[in-house]
């Protein structure tokens, strides 16, 4: 039996490298995070979040038991090109963060800190990512920040949809911004 050898867990604070892009967004959902943390916490929960462009599918049978060093592979469809995407649980601290970050697919990097809060009897869901992508600056602002941005404001849908609830004067839009 052969094992795959896994890069070690991702260090937030690490230098950064050149073209690192973030994207940022808040929602606020009229449920308690022991509510709300579940749904995120539950992988295939990501067939609702994510747009039916990306022809999104889990490959990781279930059940995903969740904790930092869970590996979960996906396959995508970005535009045209299929490919397979595959992520470790880097860290999991329940009702409170989780992050997870590409070990393979369509970015150089891919770190998304997912935190939850408790605000004025719901929680405040915020979704934080680092990356960078091949061809840098030029291909990010071309055609990467458009189509992520288009992905995270359809997350930001569904869980209004799922949890049937309008916008609220604390979610922030998707917003972008060179860290370097």
């Amino acid at each position: 039996m052969t094992t795959e050898a896994l890069p070690p867990v991702v260090d937030l604070y690490r230098p950064l490298k050149r073209s690192t892009f973030e994207l940022s967004t808040t929602a606020w959902l009229p449920e308690p995070v022991d509510v709300v943390f579940p749904f995120f916490g539950d992988a295939h929960n990501l067939n609702i979040l994510t747009p039916p462009w990306l022809h999104f599918e889990i490959l990781t049978p279930r059940p995903i038991p969740m904790h930092a060093g869970t590996l979960i592979d996906y396959r995508i469809r970005l535009r045209v090109i299929p490919m397979r995407w595959r992520t470790r649980i880097s860290l999991w601290e329940p009702n409170r963060r989780f992050v997870d970050e590409q070990l393979r697919g369509p970015y150089l990097e891919w770190i998304h800190t997912h935190t939850f809060e408790p605000v004025d009897g719901g929680t405040l869901m915020t979704d934080v990512v680092r990356y960078r992508v091949p061809g840098g600056a030029l291909v990010n602002r071309l055609f990467v920040e458009r189509d992520v941005a288009r992905i995270f404001r359809y997350r930001l849908e569904a869980l209004r949809r799922h949890f049937s609830c309008e916008p609220s004067p604390l979610d922030v839009d998707v917003a972008f911004r060179r860290l370097r």
